[in-house]
C-alpha cells in the first residue's frame, strides 16, 4: 500500500471515529438511563480521541483529515434523533442504533485490517479494531438485558 493510499484509508477511518462520536452523543441525548447517558458520553469521547490518534498517524503519512462524518453518518444520527423522539422505548431504541452504528463501524476496521499496512499503522488499527469491538460487545449485551426488561 502506498503512502496516499494509507492516507486515503485513515481519512475514512477518522470519518467513522466522528461518525461515532457524534452517534454516541446524539444517543446520550434521548436515553432516560443514567447508566446509557454515561456510556454513551464516555463512549462519544473515546471516539474523538481515536480520531484524534488517526489524525496523527495520518500527519505522519502527510495527510491531513476532511473535516465532519460522512453523509451516511449523518443521516444514521438524523434517523437516531427521529426514532429516540418517536419511541416508548427510548432506552432499548438507542442501543439498537448504537449496536447498528458499532457493527458498521467493526466492519469499516474489519476491512481496513486485511490491506497491506506498514506496522505502525497496523498496530493503531489493530488496537482500535479491539476496541470497537469491546464497545459492540458491550452494547449488544446492554440491549439483551434491555430487551429482556421489556418482554
Amino acid at each position: 500500500m502506498d503512502t496516499k493510499d494509507v492516507a486515503d484509508l485513515l481519512k475514512d477511518l477518522i470519518e467513522n471515529s466522528r461518525d461515532g462520536a457524534l452517534g454516541f452523543a446524539e444517543c446520550a441525548k434521548h436515553v432516560q438511563s443514567q447508566e446509557l447517558k454515561s456510556l454513551f458520553t464516555e463512549r462519544s469521547a473515546a471516539c474523538e480521541r481515536a480520531a484524534q490518534e488517526l489524525e496523527s498517524c495520518l500527519a505522519r503519512y502527510g495527510g491531513r483529515p476532511d473535516s465532519g462524518g460522512t453523509a451516511a453518518g449523518a443521516l444514521h444520527r438524523g434517523w437516531v434523533s427521529l426514532r429516540g423522539n418517536l419511541s416508548t422505548h427510548s432506552d432499548l431504541a438507542m442501543l439498537e442504533e448504537c449496536e447498528r452504528g458499532e457493527d458498521a463501524g467493526v466492519a469499516r476496521y474489519r476491512n481496513a485490517l486485511q490491506k497491506e499496512l506498514p506496522p505502525d499503522v497496523r498496530e493503531l488499527l489493530q488496537r482500535h479494531y479491539d476496541g470497537a469491538r469491546r464497545t459492540h460487545d458491550q452494547i449488544k449485551a446492554l440491549r439483551e438485558r434491555y430487551r429482556a426488561q421489556t418482554a
